[in-house]
């Protein structure tokens, strides 16, 4: 049985969004590309590896997030399609990483490891642009998020969830939702439900 080819045009248009390339430039970078399909509660990578390569998410939402002494998971991110997943630090550095990153839902990951970005860099030198500007808003987004953590409410940080994931509460369970927004199940729970009736008494 012959595989269907893959579908790079999601990931095209993420690329021409930040910038130009033609399509001989896209096919090299392509040929650099590993594909992986993870079945849900598999991991991309686990606290202790080294995280060897970064990964665009074609298809499918993962968590990224860290487990405390107490056994308790901390979800930092939560990657769905057309975003990157993967500590940086971990992969620029070579460096054991403290996060797990695991799938919630069937994935398909389209990877890239060091060694393949150095050469695509030499290649095409646009491409570190590209790196750069992606790293340059996944801080930018790190710092509005602790900034938002110390200043806005449960409810408000929740609202800001939705807006930012909209659909995403009918895919993943509620208590990676609620470790997101670094509050628990319960909490959440409540916030939901205040919501809901303030809304029908609107009515």
């Amino acid at each position: 049985m012959t595989e269907s080819p893959i579908d790079f045009s999601q990931l095209k248009q993420h690329i021409l969004k930040r910038i130009e390339i033609t399509d001989e430039e896209f096919a090299q970078f392509t040929s650099m590309i590993k594909v992986i399909h993870l079945n849900k509660k598999e991991f991309f990578s686990q606290s202790g590896e080294i995280c060897d390569a970064q990964a665009y998410v074609n298809k499918g939402c993962l968590a990224t997030y860290y487990t405390d002494d107490k056994a308790h998971n901390h979800v930092i991110q939560i990657g769905v399609e057309d975003w990157w997943i993967g500590d940086v630090a971990s992969f620029l550095n070579g460096t054991p990483t403290r996060y797990n990153v695991e799938a919630l839902e069937e994935c398909e990951l389209f990877t890239i490891d060091a060694i393949s970005m150095e050469m695509i860099f030499e290649k095409i030198p646009r491409f570190e642009r590209f790196f750069r500007l992606l790293v340059q808003k996944a801080y930018a987004g790190f710092q509005q998020r602790v900034m938002e953590g110390m200043s806005k409410s449960a409810e408000e940080r929740y609202l800001d969830f939705m807006k930012k994931y909209p659909g995403l509460k009918r895919r993943v369970a509620q208590h990676y939702i609620a470790s997101y927004l670094g509050i628990s199940p319960e909490a959440l729970s409540r916030i939901k439900k205040s919501m809901i009736v303030r809304e029908r008494s609107s009515k």
